[in-house]
């Protein structure tokens, strides 16, 4: 079997600020009470001409000229999100059309929060069965569209935004992905959900008034469950690779909220200088929440060549996994 790396990675996030001082003008809330409770100061919100597919492109060709590649070159396209431009086709088909990717194959994933662990995960088994040789995935969202403005549980922790790596076969690279890991438990499902716009709950007059159609969560539990399932995740990563805590140079986590970071970080511990965060900036912008913060981590300095990076990210379905990358 052949194996994947990671030959480039891409970020794009939208210029408006929406601040937490913002938001006290719109909901009955308070930049102290924000911060405390989710470490959050801002998060950037989508112009209203700019599409998910339009953030996931500028992203993916950042991504394409850090990897020193042409759109033509690749053989497939896979987006992470959980809010496309349309219910068909696929947001991956319009960056396809907008990059000029005519070889590539283009399709969507939505795996919420984890989409873009998984997308990793499809990627780099294309890779490794020796169907591709190269692949692009993105994880973008417009969460914006989706929240409801007057619920302050939920407008307070999203933002748009979108990052994208491009994944080549592994000949004679030393870096390549290690190793992957993907659950779900659909007793959840409910936990974090948009009720309407499907066929279940189709878009009607009714659904539109009990507001059916954007993003409701039963914060407590999902707190629980991130803080219980990233803990899973490293101490899993560890197990199946045989690797102890400090060979992991760098964490690059959802970018969920600080208090499950830290609680997780301060637990098994972690060092503050080994894990990656930049909630503070963008909030929770769920399937781009990795590769933004991936994306900035390379660009930053913060990863270099032969370190072992773990992604991980957990979300509604519920879905959890890692990604496990020596770099």
């Amino acid at each position: 079997m052949f194996q994947a790396y990671v030959r480039g990675t891409g970020a794009y996030v939208p210029e408006r600020v929406l601040s937490n001082n913002d938001l006290e003008a719109m909901v009955d809330t308070s930049d102290e009470w924000i911060t405390q409770r989710t470490g959050i100061k801002e998060r950037r919100l989508a112009a209203p001409d700019e599409t998910t597919s339009a953030l996931a492109l500028r992203a993916a060709r950042e991504a394409l000229v850090e990897a020193e590649m042409r759109p033509d070159e690749l053989d497939a396209i896979i987006v992470a999100t959980l809010t496309p431009d349309t219910m068909s086709p696929a947001a991956a088909v319009y960056v396809q059309r907008g990059l000029g990717a005519t070889r590539a194959a283009a399709f969507d994933l939505n795996a919420a929060c984890t989409g873009f662990v998984y997308s990793l995960t499809v990627g780099s088994g294309l890779i490794s069965s020796g169907i591709f040789r190269h692949v692009l995935v993105i994880g973008a969202e417009t969460l914006s569209r989706f929240i409801d403005w007057e619920d302050r549980k939920t407008c307070i922790l999203f933002g748009d935004g979108a990052g994208a790596v491009v994944l080549s076969r592994a000949e004679g690279e030393e870096s390549r992905i290690l190793d992957h890991y993907l659950r779900s438990d659909g007793v959840g499902a409910d936990l974090i959900h948009i009720p309407g716009g499907g066929c279940r709950t189709p878009a009607t007059h009714e659904s539109v008034e009990r507001r059916d159609h954007f993003l409701k969560m039963q914060g407590s539990e999902v707190f629980k469950f991130a803080t219980r399932t990233m803990i899973e995740l490293l101490e899993t990563a560890m197990s199946r690779n045989e690797l102890r805590l400090e060979d992991i140079d760098l964490l690059v986590p959802h970018q969920v909220n600080y208090r499950v970071i830290e609680a997780v970080r301060r637990k098994l511990p972690i060092p503050e200088e080994r894990v990656f965060l930049n909630l503070e900036r963008y909030g929770n912008t769920s399937a781009a929440s990795v590769p933004i913060a991936l994306h900035e981590a390379v660009a930053s300095g913060r990863i270099s060549r032969g370190q072992i990076v773990l992604l991980v990210a957990f979300g509604a379905g519920l879905t959890w996994g890692y990604n496990l990358i020596r770099w």
